[in-house]
């Protein structure tokens, strides 16, 4: 069974309509914070056990999100990965209920945030957003493990084996780390480093570069680091 969700931009006093149809999971929500939305409707859909294939998204001339785990439309890019072969997503969200102590990786995570001082929140959202905690996934452009590592980042930060959780989580959180100190703590900027690298950030005055898959994975991320802080304050 499959579900797409699409979320049109519509003015701030438009309120919020959720559409549910039978047979092909279909969600259709209007709402002004569409990407916002989007963490909690994936995890509404994995809790219904609906999730349960790798999750593709693109935008519209017209400015709005898509998100379908069918990408029958070849607009489609990668979103996220779910696994199959490991506890399904529903399983995980139901752990992460329970706050991050219960999330994969979270002690992994909370060692490499504490080691590199910054938030378990944010390597929460960037693992999400990457490989949906998937250790093994392999990117088409090589990069490599939970935090999709290129080899030259994984070498240079001290991950011998990119898809060993521990290590790449540490060398991506060491990476985060130096990306948010080169340019002041601007999470959009780092973020946008971390996808396209420091050198095109650089390159386009210290602005997030007009590529599309940069400028839908900045807001991507930053969505799911928002979600993770909202629902778990203690734990950021």
């Amino acid at each position: 069974m499959g579900f797409s969700a699409c979320y049109p931009l519509v003015p701030a006093d438009v309120g919020a309509d959720l559409l549910i149809l039978p047979g092909n999971f279909q969600t259709i929500m209007a709402h002004p914070n569409a990407w916002l939305l989007m963490p909690i409707t994936l995890l509404w859909l994995a809790w219904a056990g609906e999730a349960r294939a790798d999750i593709y998204a693109f935008t519209d001339d017209a400015g709005v999100p898509h998100f379908s785990n069918m990408p029958v439309d070849q607009r489609y890019t990668l979103l996220m990965r779910t696994e199959t072969d490991k506890p399904s997503v529903a399983a995980k969200t139901r752990s992460a209920r329970r706050g991050m102590d219960g999330t994969p990786y979270a002690q992994e995570i909370s060692r490499a945030a504490s080691s590199s001082q910054i938030e378990s929140a944010l390597l929460h959202a960037v693992i999400a957003a990457e490989s949906g905690y998937n250790p093994r996934a392999v990117s088409g452009k090589g990069a490599m493990g939970l935090m999709q590592l290129m080899p030259g980042t994984a070498r240079r930060y001290g991950a011998v084996d990119p898809y060993d959780p521990a290590q790449n989580i540490r060398a991506g959180a060491l990476y985060l780390r130096d990306l948010l100190a080169l340019f002041n703590n601007d999470m959009r900027l780092a973020l946008a480093a971390y996808n396209a690298g420091e050198n095109n950030v650089i390159k386009y005055g210290n602005r997030i570069p007009p590529f599309r898959e940069t400028t839908a994975y900045v807001p991507r991320v930053i969505a799911f680091y928002q979600e993770y802080r909202r629902a778990f304050p203690g734990n950021s």
